[in-house]
Protein backbone atom coordinates (compact mmCIF):
# COMPACT_ATOMS: atom_id res chain seq x y z
CA UNK A 1 0.00 0.00 0.00
CA UNK A 2 2.76 2.37 0.86
CA UNK A 3 3.99 1.65 -2.95
CA UNK A 4 0.90 2.85 -3.96
CA UNK A 5 0.50 5.64 -1.84
CA UNK A 6 4.03 7.04 -3.19
CA UNK A 7 3.10 6.66 -6.74
CA UNK A 8 -0.48 8.02 -6.42
CA UNK A 9 1.57 11.19 -4.92
CA UNK A 10 3.92 11.07 -7.90
CA UNK A 11 1.21 11.38 -10.09
CA UNK A 12 -0.28 14.60 -8.53
CA UNK A 13 3.12 16.29 -8.72
CA UNK A 14 3.49 18.46 -12.30
CA UNK A 15 4.69 16.64 -15.09
CA UNK A 16 8.50 17.00 -15.67
CA UNK A 17 8.75 14.72 -18.92
CA UNK A 18 11.77 16.08 -20.86
CA UNK A 19 10.19 17.86 -23.74
CA UNK A 20 8.38 20.28 -20.85
CA UNK A 21 11.51 20.29 -18.68
CA UNK A 22 14.28 20.72 -21.68
CA UNK A 23 12.69 23.03 -24.29
CA UNK A 24 13.81 21.75 -26.89
CA UNK A 25 16.96 19.13 -27.38
CA UNK A 26 18.23 21.49 -30.12
CA UNK A 27 17.98 24.34 -27.45
CA UNK A 28 21.69 24.31 -25.90
CA UNK A 29 23.24 27.41 -25.11
CA UNK A 30 26.55 26.07 -24.25
CA UNK A 31 28.13 22.65 -24.54
CA UNK A 32 30.81 20.85 -22.96
CA UNK A 33 33.30 19.74 -25.26
CA UNK A 34 35.19 15.95 -24.04
CA UNK A 35 38.98 16.67 -22.81
CA UNK A 36 41.14 15.60 -25.47
CA UNK A 37 42.13 12.74 -23.54
CA UNK A 38 38.67 10.04 -23.08
CA UNK A 39 38.92 11.20 -19.50
CA UNK A 40 35.04 10.95 -19.28
CA UNK A 41 34.13 7.50 -20.84
CA UNK A 42 30.61 8.64 -21.14
CA UNK A 43 28.14 9.33 -24.02
CA UNK A 44 28.13 12.21 -25.28
CA UNK A 45 24.51 12.96 -25.02
CA UNK A 46 26.08 13.10 -21.12
CA UNK A 47 28.18 15.26 -21.53
CA UNK A 48 27.67 18.90 -18.60
CA UNK A 49 25.55 21.09 -21.16
CA UNK A 50 23.74 24.49 -20.17
CA UNK A 51 20.33 24.21 -21.53
CA UNK A 52 17.04 26.55 -21.47
CA UNK A 53 14.08 25.09 -19.36
CA UNK A 54 10.99 26.05 -18.27
CA UNK A 55 10.99 29.75 -16.79
CA UNK A 56 8.96 29.18 -13.84
CA UNK A 57 11.38 26.70 -12.25
CA UNK A 58 13.14 27.36 -8.82
CA UNK A 59 16.65 29.38 -9.54
CA UNK A 60 19.02 26.89 -7.48
CA UNK A 61 16.72 23.76 -7.21
CA UNK A 62 17.93 20.42 -8.63
CA UNK A 63 15.50 18.41 -10.92
CA UNK A 64 16.45 14.40 -11.54
CA UNK A 65 14.53 12.79 -14.73
CA UNK A 66 15.80 9.45 -13.64
CA UNK A 67 14.05 7.84 -16.85
CA UNK A 68 16.64 9.75 -19.28
CA UNK A 69 19.62 9.58 -17.21
CA UNK A 70 19.61 13.79 -16.50
CA UNK A 71 19.98 16.07 -13.70
CA UNK A 72 19.04 19.59 -13.85
CA UNK A 73 20.31 22.17 -11.77
CA UNK A 74 18.88 25.71 -12.66
CA UNK A 75 21.17 28.18 -12.25
CA UNK A 76 19.03 31.33 -13.72
CA UNK A 77 15.38 32.06 -14.92
CA UNK A 78 14.66 29.33 -18.12
CA UNK A 79 18.36 28.33 -17.82
CA UNK A 80 20.11 24.93 -16.07
CA UNK A 81 23.05 22.86 -16.21
CA UNK A 82 22.05 19.47 -17.31
CA UNK A 83 24.22 16.18 -16.17
CA UNK A 84 24.25 12.81 -16.89
CA UNK A 85 23.79 10.61 -14.65
CA UNK A 86 23.32 6.63 -13.16
CA UNK A 87 20.43 5.96 -10.86
CA UNK A 88 18.72 3.04 -9.18
CA UNK A 89 17.87 -0.27 -10.59
CA UNK A 90 14.05 -0.44 -11.36
CA UNK A 91 13.34 -1.73 -7.91
CA UNK A 92 15.86 0.43 -6.31
CA UNK A 93 15.11 4.14 -8.15
CA UNK A 94 14.43 6.64 -6.05
CA UNK A 95 11.22 9.08 -6.65
CA UNK A 96 10.28 12.08 -4.47
CA UNK A 97 11.25 15.83 -2.97
CA UNK A 98 14.00 16.08 -0.84
CA UNK A 99 16.83 18.56 0.22
CA UNK A 100 20.27 18.56 0.73
CA UNK A 101 20.88 18.61 4.05
CA UNK A 102 24.66 17.71 3.94
CA UNK A 103 27.85 18.14 1.62
CA UNK A 104 31.10 15.84 2.00
CA UNK A 105 34.48 15.76 0.31
CA UNK A 106 35.69 12.79 -0.54
CA UNK A 107 33.16 10.62 1.86
CA UNK A 108 33.68 7.58 3.54
CA UNK A 109 31.31 4.32 2.51
CA UNK A 110 29.29 1.85 4.20
CA UNK A 111 26.78 -0.08 2.80
CA UNK A 112 23.47 -0.70 4.28
CA UNK A 113 21.96 -3.24 5.98
CA UNK A 114 19.85 -4.13 2.80
CA UNK A 115 22.41 -3.87 0.45
CA UNK A 116 24.41 -6.61 2.13
CA UNK A 117 21.48 -8.35 2.37
CA UNK A 118 20.99 -8.12 -1.29
CA UNK A 119 24.73 -8.79 -2.26
CA UNK A 120 26.75 -9.83 0.24
CA UNK A 121 29.14 -11.73 -1.52
CA UNK A 122 30.01 -7.96 -2.85
CA UNK A 123 29.42 -5.73 0.53
CA UNK A 124 29.66 -7.45 4.10
CA UNK A 125 33.85 -7.35 3.90
CA UNK A 126 32.73 -3.23 3.43
CA UNK A 127 30.04 -3.28 6.55
CA UNK A 128 32.86 -1.52 8.67
CA UNK A 129 32.71 1.39 6.09
CA UNK A 130 35.63 2.38 3.75
CA UNK A 131 37.39 5.29 3.87
CA UNK A 132 37.09 8.36 1.37
CA UNK A 133 39.73 8.44 -1.60
CA UNK A 134 39.94 7.84 -5.19
CA UNK A 135 38.87 4.44 -4.54
CA UNK A 136 35.60 4.52 -2.45
CA UNK A 137 32.61 3.84 -4.59
CA UNK A 138 30.77 7.23 -3.28
CA UNK A 139 33.79 9.33 -5.52
CA UNK A 140 34.94 13.08 -5.17
CA UNK A 141 31.85 14.56 -3.46
CA UNK A 142 28.48 13.23 -2.00
CA UNK A 143 25.23 15.23 -1.62
CA UNK A 144 22.88 13.87 1.16
CA UNK A 145 19.42 13.71 0.69
CA UNK A 146 16.91 14.30 3.44
CA UNK A 147 13.33 14.44 3.45
CA UNK A 148 11.60 15.94 6.54
CA UNK A 149 14.61 15.74 8.37
CA UNK A 150 15.56 12.60 8.27
CA UNK A 151 18.42 10.89 6.21
CA UNK A 152 17.37 9.34 2.65
CA UNK A 153 20.27 7.27 2.43
CA UNK A 154 19.86 8.47 -1.26
CA UNK A 155 23.00 10.92 -2.20
CA UNK A 156 24.10 12.42 -5.67
CA UNK A 157 27.81 11.10 -5.26
CA UNK A 158 30.71 10.55 -7.55
CA UNK A 159 31.83 7.24 -8.85
CA UNK A 160 34.75 5.59 -9.37
CA UNK A 161 32.63 4.00 -12.12
CA UNK A 162 31.77 6.14 -15.22
CA UNK A 163 30.69 4.21 -17.46
CA UNK A 164 27.58 3.26 -15.65
CA UNK A 165 26.25 7.46 -16.28
CA UNK A 166 23.55 6.53 -18.50
CA UNK A 167 22.42 3.75 -16.77
CA UNK A 168 19.73 2.10 -13.94
CA UNK A 169 22.58 0.47 -12.20
CA UNK A 170 22.96 1.73 -9.04
CA UNK A 171 21.86 0.89 -5.02
CA UNK A 172 19.29 3.72 -5.54
CA UNK A 173 21.79 6.34 -5.55
CA UNK A 174 22.49 9.18 -7.92
CA UNK A 175 25.99 8.85 -9.43
CA UNK A 176 27.93 11.50 -11.35
CA UNK A 177 31.18 11.84 -12.98
CA UNK A 178 33.29 13.21 -10.54
CA UNK A 179 34.54 16.60 -12.23
CA UNK A 180 30.74 17.05 -12.39
CA UNK A 181 29.85 16.17 -8.94
CA UNK A 182 32.45 18.40 -8.00
CA UNK A 183 31.35 21.55 -10.12
CA UNK A 184 27.38 20.87 -8.62
CA UNK A 185 29.01 20.37 -4.73
CA UNK A 186 30.53 23.73 -5.36
CA UNK A 187 27.06 25.85 -6.65
CA UNK A 188 24.63 24.53 -4.54
CA UNK A 189 23.95 25.21 -1.00
CA UNK A 190 22.57 23.31 2.39
CA UNK A 191 19.13 23.45 1.88
CA UNK A 192 18.74 22.62 -1.99
CA UNK A 193 15.62 21.18 -3.35
CA UNK A 194 15.97 18.19 -5.22
CA UNK A 195 13.09 16.32 -7.05
CA UNK A 196 13.52 13.18 -8.95
CA UNK A 197 11.18 11.65 -11.26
Amino acid sequence: MKRRTLLTSLAAMPALGAPMLALAEGNAIETATQPQQNTWPIAQQYYPRRVRVRPNLEVGSIIVLSDKFFLYHVVAPGEAMRYGVAVGTAELVFRGKAKIARKVKWPSWTPTPDMIERNPAAYKKYADGMPGGPTNPLGARALYLYQDGHDTAIRIHGTTSPSSIGHAVSNGCLRMVNDHVIALYDQVPIGTPVTVY
